[in-house]
């Protein structure tokens, strides 16, 4: 049971919440709004609450516009902990006749992908300092070749993985030259949405469109803060059928990539954010949250175009990242197929129940679906299986969620000793020593209690356990 719950339940009502808690539900909204519906937050009895994190989900269940529209139910995640833009990480916000650029950021499609491969350990091992050689020129000194041609860039950004692949087909350039194309056409299945939403590329960044050959820096790259390129090993299969059918099997090799939509994604996030506020409506107050939704449907269908062609994009830069490791296995044992299990997003507007759900560092749990939760670069990352569980907005975790903050870990007198930070044994690859501290295991919840709690709510099940090898970070 949390601790104390009475205090805090006395403490967030002197910050103006209304709590209350069943032992595994919280519910939390503004004192004195009836009106609002109240968020819901999945929380093990051992996490701590973050009152912060709370008062931003109470605003965002409160949100409203002049002109109509209504937030229908506000859910998060038991990692959920503050966001910098004034939505937590974690939620999950349902809506009709509102769209909210702010519940999905400028990290647009921001997500997980997962491969495994029929490689032993043992003999990866074996060369890992050639093949770490080799990966660190690729992620961080530019050796990648990434290229492609204008068509295949506007495809890509229009029509997502489908497009890019038909164009590049024709005219393969750089590291997809030396790609499976064909592999990759049939794994397009195995990614969310099939890697295809209706983007327009007039909303990318300058430069990313222009005639000729497109080489593109932010494409293939890992970005900051709790990015990673990581290798892994099926430490335990639980569900051995879908495990089988997914094919997952105990003892393989894998690996796990977590990035978004880059220079892309902050492009067009930052461009919503400035058009929200310019179309508030004259002298109608804003928001106390600052957080400002769109009701107009000319400008939210143009809002969730621009958000498809940065959704795309990160896709691509997901698939390139994994494709960059998979030509080097390849390159270095031979012929490993290493297929995709599930690529999916976790900060993304998408359409639901006659509105729209926007999650914030969530992941889609559909009935049947994959779903991948990592863990700290010390603890074991999930493949779970989605149960479709409406109460939980059919979304679950997309990791443990942040314990300490970046500020705190690296200059906010954290003791630095490894076996304090949780990195003894934890082989990080990364050009920053600040980055192994910032995102060392102790800043991190642990991943278990986050896991066996959304299991026990229905909203998953447990297919297999993934222990890191080593990490990438940029």
């Amino acid at each position: 049971m949390q601790p104390n719950l009475n205090r805090l339940l006395r403490a967030l009502a002197r910050e103006g919440l209304e709590v209350t808690y069943d032992g595994r539900l919280y519910t939390v909204r503004l004192q004195g709004d009836a009106n609002t519906p109240p968020a819901e937050v999945l929380l093990p009895p051992d996490l701590p609450v973050e009152g912060k994190a709370f008062r931003q989900l109470a605003h965002l269940a409160a949100l409203k516009h002049p002109s109509g529209g209504a937030v229908l139910h506000v859910r998060a995640t038991p990692d959920f902990h503050p966001g910098d833009s004034g939505v937590a990480i974690g939620s999950v916000l349902h809506t009709r006749g509102l769209v909210v650029p702010a519940a999905v950021g400028t990290d647009i499609n921001c997500g997980m992908r997962l491969h495994v491969a029929d490689l032993g350990v043992e003999a990866f091992l074996a060369r890992r300092d050639a093949f770490v050689e080799r990966m660190k020129g690729h992620y961080f000194f530019g050796t990648r070749d990434v290229a492609m041609s204008s068509r295949a860039a506007e495809a890509l950004l229009r029509d997502g993985i489908p497009g890019w692949l038909l164009e590049t087909m024709e005219h393969p350039l750089g590291c997809a030259a030396k790609a499976d194309l064909a592999q990759l056409d049939r794994e397009s299945t195995r990614i969310h949405l099939g890697g295809a939403l209706e983007g327009d590329p007039a909303w990318a960044p300058p430069g990313l469109v222009k005639p000729g050959v497109v080489r593109d820096a932010g494409l293939a790259t890992i970005g900051g803060g709790n990015h990673f390129v990581e290798v892994q090993r099926v430490e335990a299969v639980v569900d051995r059928g879908q495990a089988w059918e997914w094919g997952v099997r105990e003892g393989q090799l894998a690996f796990m990539i977590h990035s978004g939509s880059r220079d892309a994604g902050k492009h067009v996030g930052m461009a919503w954010l400035d058009r929200a506020r310019a179309a508030w409506p004259a002298g109608a107050p804003f928001p106390e949250s600052g957080i400002l939704p769109l009701a107009d449907p000319t400008l939210i269908a143009e809002y969730l175009r621009a958000e498809a062609t940065a959704a795309n994009y990160a896709f691509l830069n997901r698939l390139l990242l994994a494709e960059l490791l998979r030509h080097t296995l390849r390159e270095f044992f031979g012929d490993v197929e290493a297929p995709l299990v599930y690529d999916v997003p976790h900060n993304i507007t998408l359409p639901w129940e006659g509105g729209w759900l926007a999650r914030k560092g969530a992941c889609p749990a559909e009935a049947g679906q994959p779903v991948i939760v990592p863990g700290s670069m010390g603890a074991p990352s999930y493949l779970l299986v989605g149960c479709g569980d409406a109460a939980a907005l059919v979304s679950a975790s997309h990791g443990a969620g942040r314990a300490r903050s970046r500020f705190s870990m690296a200059r906010g007198g954290a003791d630095h000793r490894e076996e304090a930070l949780g990195l003894t044994g934890v082989d990080c690859i990364t050009l920053r020593e600040e980055r192994r501290i910032e995102e060392a295991p102790a800043a991190y919840k642990p991943i278990g209690p986050v896991v066996a709690s959304q299991v026990q709510a229905g909203i998953v099940r447990e297919v297999a356990r993934l222990a890191p090898l080593l990490t990438f970070k940029a």
